[in-house]
């Protein structure tokens, strides 16, 4: 029989070959389906971990903040233009999968002052400076982290969601009809041979 049905978007033929193309793609996504739950799982406890990080960051960045603004007079006397990122080095690591981005090393440029034109305090200003800005890039690079994680954690539930809802069932489906289909014409098969056999033997006895 040649008629294509489309259920579930799974176009399938009623025939052995077919029932045998379909087994093969259920069972792929059978084997599938736990590795990746699993993974699902990794990325969501992941963009958790992300998420905590980033508010113990920002926890830190506002308690050191406010330690540092006890005298916040000082700050008015500071150059804001002595200090600039030169470099941020950086490196990746695969987290479930997922490429993510590693903060390594922030590497500043400090421009030449006077310790004697300045006050005595300039010199910490500008290790605390490059202390806050360290800790400012580093929560951008977990938040980006987070992104990353958060959108192939989504990716990865639409995925389960499409084999277990979706694609498992409607293969089911069709192998279902088409093993119904050929039970019926194996059945009819049958059928018609018996008939076949019985006008023969009754042709032969009123012979």
């Amino acid at each position: 029989m040649k008629n294509t049905e489309n259920e579930m978007a799974i176009k399938f033929q009623y025939n052995k070959m077919a029932l045998q193309g379909l087994n093969k793609q259920l069972n792929m996504r059978l084997k599938a389906l736990p590795v990746i739950k699993n993974k699902e799982t990794a990325l969501r406890i992941e963009v958790k971990r992300a998420k905590t990080k980033i508010k113990d960051i920002d926890d830190e960045l506002i308690q050191k903040i406010d330690a540092y603004s006890l005298s916040p007079g000082i700050w008015n006397e500071f150059n804001e233009n002595l200090i600039s990122v030169a470099d941020i080095k950086t490196s990746t690591k695969k987290i479930a999968g997922v490429k993510t981005p590693v903060l390594e090393e922030v590497v500043f440029k400090t421009e030449d002052f006077s310790l004697f034109d300045n006050p005595k305090w300039y010199a910490q200003g500008v290790s605390i400076v490059k202390e806050l800005g360290e800790i400012v890039l580093e929560r951008e690079f977990f938040n980006r982290k987070m992104e990353l994680l958060s959108y192939a954690r989504r990716k990865t539930t639409q995925k389960v969601n499409l084999y277990e809802k979706v694609q498992i069932p409607g293969y089911n489906d069709a192998i279902r009809k088409i093993k119904r289909f050929l039970e019926d014409e194996e059945n009819l098969s049958k059928s018609s041979q018996k008939i076949v056999k019985n006008r023969q033997q009754k042709q032969e006895v009123e012979a």
